[in-house]
């Protein structure tokens, strides 16, 4: 017996140690761009968000790129609806009703504040939680009531509407109003920089008869003046650090796009699904509120018939498309949304400077939502 084993042990000597090997051979230049891609969405939104600044600077020379700033406040809003919007669909669902519950909230803080005599503050949480309430009537709508989330928010968007015309009489509360007697409620179309620049020129004795002109013999603080940054973008950018780090860091952000993508197969790895769907709706909508009272520091005033309640939808979807979030569930980042946003604002913005027909600019937003999602469907060949 032990001869026979002598004799196999010999045997093996030299033999390879490898148990099998696949020759999968070198990977195409286009097969390591899916598979980049893939790991990394928001890689797409970002490239083309950079060639679209390029492009515009060069055709329109310098004046372009100092109006960016510009572009950042014309997102604030729909930029915070995309971030609603982009945790729905992480889940596979989609939220029509996000841009109502924005004007809704920013006519219950209005009406809060000026019909019932609330301190502005406790207006502006009370418009908040709305929001969240909301949410979580169209998250109990999809999880309790199984109805498709397409139809469930569709349904909550024109109750909302409804009950925003009725509760506010259509009646607009004008800025003149809000500035004087409830400030805080335009605070999110503050500019800090103006702010800080006022302050500086404060302790320096430094006043002006009217309005503060931009060009002075002080370069910093022209540069700083210049910039015109509102409390609208900062909570727009701070909100996105936010969620990518929930999204990215956290069980629950696991969980969501666990969910996302095969929710069967989540709820046997022990993932609370209905729970799960219940929070990124009353998230959604909180965020959607804060959208709401940004609206106000936008347009300073509050104005039930805002058009936010029926094209927010529409915009943040698109910004989601854009910015590489698969419709599918399951794939996409937080920051593929903020640079979406961001590209329909350069386009909106160059072309507008370029005094172009705003039809072309629609036809270039509708091409750039088709190419998305054609990109979408390359891309999840990889998983496949």
């Amino acid at each position: 017996m032990s001869e026979k084993s002598d004799n196999y042990e010999k045997g093996l000597e030299g033999a390879s140690q490898t148990v099998v090997a696949f020759d999968v051979g070198d990977k195409s230049f286009l097969m390591r761009s899916q598979s980049a891609l893939h790991k990394t969405p928001s890689l797409v939104p970002l490239v083309v968000l950079v060639c679209a600044i390029l492009i515009f600077t060069g055709w329109l020379g310098p004046r372009f790129l100092p109006q960016m700033t510009l572009v950042f406040q014309q997102i604030q809003v729909v930029g915070i609806l995309a971030l609603a919007q982009t945790l729905v669909i992480l889940t596979a669902g989609i939220d029509l009703s996000v841009g109502a519950i924005a004007v809704f909230c920013s006519v219950i803080m209005g009406q809060f504040t000026f019909r019932y005599g609330l301190p502005p503050a406790i207006a502006v949480g009370c418009g908040l939680a709305a929001g969240a309430a909301i949410g979580a009537l169209s998250g109990w709508l999809v999880t309790r009531i199984k109805i498709p989330p397409f139809i469930a928010t569709l349904g909550v968007w024109q109750i909302v509407l409804a009950a925003n015309y009725i509760y506010s009489k259509n009646e607009t509360i004008r800025a003149r109003t809000i500035r004087e007697e409830a400030p805080i409620l335009q605070w999110l179309g503050l500019k800090p920089n103006e702010q800080f620049v006022n302050w500086i020129e404060r302790l320096q004795g430094v006043t002006y008869e009217r309005i503060r002109p931009n060009d002075t013999d002080q370069f910093l603080l022209d540069l700083i003046w210049q910039t015109k940054i509102t409390y609208g973008v900062l909570a727009l950018i701070g909100l996105t650090f936010l969620l990518a780090y929930m999204l990215r860091s956290t069980a629950w952000g696991r969980h969501v796009y666990a969910v996302g993508d095969d929710p069967e197969a989540a709820e046997l790895a022990g993932v609370n699904v209905k729970r799960t769907l219940m929070s990124v709706y009353m998230l959604a909508g909180l965020i959607s509120a804060i959208a709401g009272w940004s609206l106000i520091g936008r347009f300073a005033s509050v104005s039930p018939s805002a058009s936010t309640g029926l094209e927010g939808n529409i915009e943040s979807i698109t910004a989601v498309v854009i910015g590489g979030i698969s419709l599918f569930g399951g794939r996409g980042s937080i920051w593929g949304a903020f640079f979406g946003a961001l590209i329909v604002g350069v386009f909106m913005l160059g072309l507008g400077m370029a005094r172009v027909n705003p039809q072309w600019t629609f036809m270039l937003i509708g091409t750039l939502i088709i190419l998305a999602v054609g990109i979408d469907q390359w891309i999840r060949k990889v998983a496949a």
